[in-house]
């Protein structure tokens, strides 16, 4: 009968002296940036961590002990997110209950005066005074954070909505788009569609110049904000939004969408009928005002009334 084969087993030696060394090591290694000796720290940890393990806080323990507190609350934290100290972050009072704070966006806006003189008050007193001028609103839709969002453009006249994928909610990606209408459209049917445009006070409608202006500073629309918080003011869109959430939910991700899915969808909600309309869409109105032909121009077709979809499987497996 076959003898087995002996076991073999890697021995280490504990050696009292190699384990100090390491964890000096590992001490100096985290000191590193801290302006502190080995009996400084030893005085910090052992004034701070019992008293942290009790469940205090740094700012009450700091309080508390004026006369003979070590350094500063803001040295103590610092070492104590560093690990130095015996005690973690995870034993102060509140650390389990409070989420990381999320950074600040870095959403600044191109022309912080872009307000001035296109307020909602302005708007007002400029369609008292323009009665027959078209009135547009645009807004965004956001998908995920980070990604893909919609641009849309709501002709207030029909309740024609448009909608316009980017890769960032940026102002110089509205700023693209209104720059490709124009040249789509040409100038004078541009001018005949998007006269006064209304917009929410987000950091992608910052540059309103940019967009009321071409290149050559003929002046091609007008641009004015709704007040912060007031939705009210701009109804098309709100409604609107409700018809793209059926299709699109809160929450899902636009990054695997083309601008032909996009399309899709509002051919299928510009065909949808209103109410308010006797059961035309905005699409038949759209048509009646413009033509079919610009219609298909911008993408889009009038679809069936038999055909409409409005749930998520319009755009399945997107």
């Amino acid at each position: 009968m076959p003898q087995p084969s002996p076991l073999h087993f890697k021995k280490r030696i504990y050696s009292a002296k190699s384990a100090n060394d390491s964890y000096e090591k590992t001490l100096h290694e985290a000191r590193e940036g801290f302006n502190i000796s080995d009996a400084e720290l030893a005085d910090i940890d052992s004034f701070f961590s019992p008293l942290i393990k009790q469940g205090q806080s740094l700012y009450h323990i700091i309080r508390n002990n004026r006369d003979t507190v070590p350094c500063s609350e803001s040295t103590a934290r610092r070492l104590l997110l560093s690990g130095i100290l015996e005690a973690r972050k995870i034993d102060l009072p509140r650390a389990v209950r409070f989420k990381k704070r999320k950074g600040k966006r870095n959403n600044m806006k191109v022309d912080k005066k872009c307000r001035e003189g296109r307020t909602y008050n302005d708007f007002l007193s400029f369609s008292e005074k323009h009665p027959d001028m078209l009135i547009t609103e645009i807004d965004s839709v956001v998908g995920t954070a980070g990604g893909k969002v919609l641009l849309t453009v709501i002709l207030r006249n029909c309740n024609f909505m448009l909608a316009f994928l980017r890769d960032k909610n940026t102002a110089q990606s509205v700023e693209q788009i209104f720059t490709m209408l124009f040249t789509l459209l040409g100038r004078k049917r541009y001018k005949s569609m998007f006269q006064v445009l209304l917009a929410d006070n987000g950091t992608e409608f910052s540059n309103p110049t940019a967009i009321e202006k071409g290149l050559d500073g003929e002046r091609k629309s007008y641009m004015f904000y709704c007040n912060p918080q007031a939705p009210q003011e701009k109804p098309k869109v709100e409604n609107n939004h409700t018809l793209i959430r059926r299709i699109l939910p809160k929450g899902t991700t636009f990054d695997n969408l083309s601008q032909t899915d996009i399309n899709l969808m509002m051919s299928h909600i510009n065909s949808y009928g209103r109410k308010k309309f006797n059961g035309k869409s905005p699409a038949e109105i759209f048509i009646n005002l413009y033509g079919e032909d610009v219609l298909h121009l911008l993408g889009l077709e009038l679809i069936p009334p038999q055909d409409i979809c409005l749930k998520r499987t319009l755009l399945a497996g997107k």
